[in-house]
């Protein structure tokens, strides 16, 4: 079992930054894949970015450029650093954890990210 806990989430104008925080605990498998999802209102979950424990990324079309996501392996903690934040960002942001061997799939309870002015 594994539990994640989402953190960073706000309120921001457009044009600025946010980082997000996702700490796993638990059964934490040695190769996985952990990322961020988003949804808004409406709208079905979409992949934000994504990072392996072999330091393999993938980011959104939508982001490339503007959002980055990274990992710190020894605290088993993923980031989103979320620059030139557009309306279009709003959306209850989700971290995702993927056990490639296992199979196993875990998913936080999401942290809200508004961008208005």
């Amino acid at each position: 079992q594994v539990q994640l806990v989402e953190s960073g989430g706000g309120l921001v104008q457009p044009g600025g930054s946010l980082r997000l925080s996702c700490a796993a605990s638990g059964s934490i498998f040695s190769i996985n894949v952990m990322g961020w999802y988003r949804q808004a209102p409406g709208e079905q979950r979409e992949l934000v970015a994504t990072m392996s424990s072999l330091g393999t990324t993938n980011h959104a079309d939508s982001v490339k450029g503007r959002f980055t996501i990274s990992r710190e392996s020894a605290k088993n903690t993923v980031y989103l650093q979320m620059n030139s934040l557009k309306p279009e960002d709003t959306a209850v942001y989700y971290c995702n954890f993927q056990g490639i061997y296992s199979g196993e799939r875990y998913w936080g309870k999401g942290t809200l990210v508004t961008v208005s002015s």
